[in-house]
């Protein structure tokens, strides 16, 4: 391993750490959402840089830009449902998601 391996592992470990620490931090809907698009960044960069150092780039961005394509499908999902939640609840708290029992 040499020591790009190392820089990459750190900043995708910042990023999947920041992203867990928001999500349990944060109330909101918005930047729980945001938390885990930091967590999907996290590994994203952690895919490259595997593939970067083990010299097989090719199949690291394939699996990354597959990665990225599921991943802009579930985050339009993830907004309607938002979006969906807010216009019900008129609020984004996730301690208000109970009146949403029917």
């Amino acid at each position: 391993m040499t020591n790009t391996w190392y820089f990459y592992l750190f900043f995708a470990a910042a990023l999947v750490f920041a992203g867990i620490l928001g999500l349990l931090l944060r109330r909101n809907l918005i930047k729980l959402f945001i938390a885990i698009e930091v967590i999907a960044k996290g590994i994203s960069l952690l895919l490259l840089g595997t593939g970067f150092v083990k010299d097989n780039i090719l199949v690291a961005q394939t699996l990354v830009v597959t990665f990225i394509v599921v991943e802009v499908s579930l985050v339009a999902t993830a907004l309607a449902l938002i979006i969906n939640i807010y216009r019900q609840t008129k609020s984004l708290d996730v301690r208000k998601l109970a009146r949403l029992k029917g």
